[in-house]
């Protein structure tokens, strides 16, 4: 007779107090929930997320390492003010890796996955009816990515993801400037070149949606 070993259940590591603190932190500021130039506070940081200041450091350490914050001589953690120079640099960036992501999605973009882009996209119509910026950022991030993770190419991804970590404070700026009425026409683009399977109009498409804005910033 064979005794069959029982199954045992494999439980996930609970993530450590830094890495709560900065998963949260980042979200925050990758969907302009907070505005540039903002200063926070490792004392302020702990507070709000009821840890201690070790974890609070460790997740402004990392979040500093990847441009998200700024750390000054004086000690002063701020969410970075972009020149000019910078906010082109960083728009050159989108362009160059999302219109590649976007171009690698497109032979696996199906037509489940066109339906779930229009509904996040209706979702991005309902934010701007509102006027609420965070969601509006939130949404079109999730439009975004939703599309090129079908591009299977996550060191790309983390490329682009730390783009828009950077200009998350700055995109909420730029919104208050628009005051933009309706979702962006790019958007409408990028799904009727996804159903065409148009590879020059997706990318002319993903191209002018993530530079148009960010342009009008830099002026």
């Amino acid at each position: 007779m064979i005794t069959l070993a029982p199954m045992t259940r494999t439980i996930e590591p609970r993530p450590s107090a830094h890495d709560q603190v900065y998963r949260s932190l980042r979200g925050q500021i990758m969907h302009g929930e907070i505005e540039p130039g903002a200063a926070l506070t490792l004392r302020g940081i702990g507070k709000d997320f009821g840890v201690s200041m070790t974890p609070a450091r460790e997740a402004v350490r990392r979040l500093v390492a990847e441009g998200a914050l700024t750390f000054s001589a004086s000690g002063r953690v701020s969410t970075p003010e972009l020149t000019n120079e910078r906010i082109e640099e960083l728009a050159a960036l989108r362009a160059l890796i999302e219109t590649e992501l976007a171009s690698r999605a497109l032979p696996r973009a199906h037509l489940a996955l066109i339906d779930r882009l229009t509904a996040i996209n209706s979702t991005v119509a309902e934010a701007v009816a509102k006027g609420d910026a965070v969601a509006y950022i939130r949404r079109n991030l999730e439009f975004h990515r939703t599309l090129y993770l079908r591009a299977q190419a996550p060191a790309m991804l983390q490329m682009a993801e730390t783009v828009w970590l950077q200009l998350g404070p700055t995109m909420r700026k730029l919104y208050g400037r628009m005051r933009q009425g309706t979702p962006p026409e790019a958007h409408r683009q990028i799904l009727a070149a996804l159903r065409a399977g148009d590879e020059p109009g997706l990318r002319l498409a993903v191209r002018v949606d993530v530079t148009k804005g960010l342009r009008m910033l830099a002026v």
